[in-house]
């Protein structure tokens, strides 16, 4: 009988319904793992689940029962994915879930930030109607959606996903280049013309080594003074200390921003240490997380290790 250990269950929501595995097992879950719990907890594991709880290559090599790694995310980078591939044991994670949130996620943000309403909500709280004496009053700009341009960098199932829903609202599109590249692909703008051409620049590409802090202050300075960023992508992928600045200094109008470059964020990072400016709108790595899209993510973790057992596995990373 297999035995199959969730290491932070409490990334799933508790009323979503998460599928038996088709196979004998016993099931152990914790709704979250610290670090010096995670050996102990898995010590007779043939089977791991996790979403954020970092497996080392010094854990790892303490756990000869351990046959699968069963990622209940997209991204794995708490993983040492090298060690695992030395050692053969097989890492799967999770693909396609969030086509439908992240989009609609990314579009809520642009919405609210080019019609101020943060702002706006802030003004009334703060007694600016009564002040004016007026049946309404403008104390910040309101941007229209159509007509406006979208810089979208990465093209992939999540940045095609918003590419679809601005279009069906009136807005133009432009894919940005690999920043750096010599060569401009077909259907793409150089990345440093998108930044100068963009009303909306939305971030959906990888974290790795050539695009951690992508978006900076010499890239935010590229940018219009009426524009606004939008990261559902990666927290490491921009500057935090760099937008928090050109926010407050008017180099760009307005930034959404649902990750970060250490989660949870504590109080000292500058994005939460600035969290009440107006043209600032904070989502705590949400963008992901609509019931269907947790659903059919739980329902993709069970496929992925019942397809392990069955001998044709699936999502291999």
């Amino acid at each position: 009988m297999e035995k199959i250990v969730f290491l932070d269950s409490a990334t799933i929501p508790a009323h979503i319904r998460i599928p038996t595995p088709s196979f004998p097992h016993h099931w152990e879950s914790y709704e979250s793992t610290q670090p010096d719990q995670v050996l102990q907890r898995l010590t007779d594991a043939s089977i791991v689940i996790a979403n954020k709880v970092v497996l080392s290559a010094e854990i790892l090599s303490q756990l000869p029962s351990l046959k699968l790694i069963a990622v209940s995310a997209t991204g794995y980078n708490n993983v040492d994915i090298n060690w695992c591939h030395a050692h053969h044991l097989p890492v799967c994670n999770i693909r396609g879930y969030a086509t439908r949130s992240v989009p609609e996620h990314v579009m809520a943000l642009i919405f609210s930030l080019r019609r101020n309403l943060n702002a706006y909500h802030r003004d009334i709280e703060n007694g600016v109607w009564k002040e004016k004496g007026q049946f309404c009053f403008f104390t910040h700009p309101i941007g229209d959606i159509a007509d406006a341009t979208l810089g979208i960098v990465g093209s992939g199932s999540l940045g095609k996903g918003v590419e679809r829903l601005a279009k069906a609202v009136g807005m133009n599109v432009i894919r940005a280049e690999r920043k750096g590249a010599e060569d401009t692909r077909e259907g793409y703008v150089s990345f440093d013309s998108m930044l100068e051409h963009a009303d909306v620049v939305t971030l959906h590409c990888p974290l790795n080594e050539s695009t951690q802090n992508m978006i900076g202050r010499d890239e935010l300075a590229k940018m219009k003074p009426s524009a606004i960023l939008i990261n559902a992508g990666r927290g490491g992928l921009v500057d935090e200390q760099a937008l928090v600045q050109a926010l407050k200094k008017g180099v760009i109008a307005g930034a959404g921003v649902d990750v970060f470059t250490q989660e949870p964020a504590a109080l000292s990072n500058p994005l939460l240490a600035h969290a009440g400016m107006p043209n600032l709108i904070l989502t705590p790595h949400v963008a992901w997380g609509s019931d269907s899209s947790i659903q059919t993510l739980a329902n993709q973790l069970i496929e992925n290790i019942n397809a392990f057992m069955a001998g044709t596995p699936q999502n291999l990373v």
